[in-house]
């Protein structure tokens, strides 16, 4: 899942990138809401975090303008402006929730949960491969009864390998989807190996089924039907 942060304070947005991402998140930090608008028009975001007091364009145009455009994202207000106007201007403008600062991170975690799990079908939120499953919404995954213990960036690789089930990902597309390169000045190969031979302890190595394969020269495949 991939959340956009659009916030002007450093600080809080640093704390809510690094607590999100613990939460096994993908997180988009910007400052502005000229590129808070710009990624939304460009790149596919699960929810939007949006503070309405930014520099240039503030929070509310860019939730006007993005309902207008019909850009299908959820979107929660994060604001220290907490009074029932301006509640009730957020949510009539288009946002799906609205939180005053400060704010408990727990609720918070709570509230992007709620709003991901709404309108979202248990299809869309729960990746399977065999006995393998992964939800989207707690961030857990289970293998048959047991449930792995994966750091952010297995869950993101495992999440990637999933979406490809039945595929060949190539460590260039791992390296894009995974770790957001664009361009492989310095390729990622070794770095990918690494993450995968750890993801294998966890996901393969205590079960007699295998599901992640080494295809020579081409990168990685997880297939979910038993041998």
């Amino acid at each position: 899942m991939h959340i956009l942060v659009v916030e002007d304070d450093l600080k809080v947005a640093s704390a809510l990138k690094n607590g999100l991402e613990a939460e096994h998140y993908q997180v988009t930090v910007v400052h502005t809401g000229e590129e808070g608008f710009y990624l939304l028009n460009s790149q596919t975001f699960d929810l939007v975090i949006l503070d309405l007091s930014l520099p240039g364009r503030d929070g509310l145009e860019v939730l006007a303008t993005i309902r207008e455009r019909a850009i299908e994202v959820a979107v929660l207000i994060l604001t220290a402006r907490s009074s029932v106007e301006d509640r009730v201007l957020g949510l009539e403008t288009g946002a799906d929730d609205y939180l005053a600062k400060p704010f408990a991170f727990s609720e918070l975690v709570a509230r992007i949960r709620a709003l991901l799990r709404r309108g979202r079908s248990d299809q869309l939120l729960r990746l399977k491969a065999g006995d393998l499953e992964m939800d989207l919404v707690t961030h857990t995954v289970v293998r048959g009864d047991t449930t792995l213990d994966l750091t952010v960036k297995e869950f993101e690789l495992l999440e990637s390998l999933l979406r490809h089930q039945g595929h060949t990902i190539s460590r260039e597309m791992i390296a894009r989807e995974v770790w957001g390169t664009t361009a492989r000045a310095t390729p990622l190969d070794s770095i990918i190996d690494v993450h995968i031979a750890r993801l294998r302890k966890k996901v393969d190595a205590p079960f007699a089924h295998k599901l992640i394969r080494t295809v020579r020269g081409l990168g990685f495949n997880l297939e979910g039907s038993s041998a």
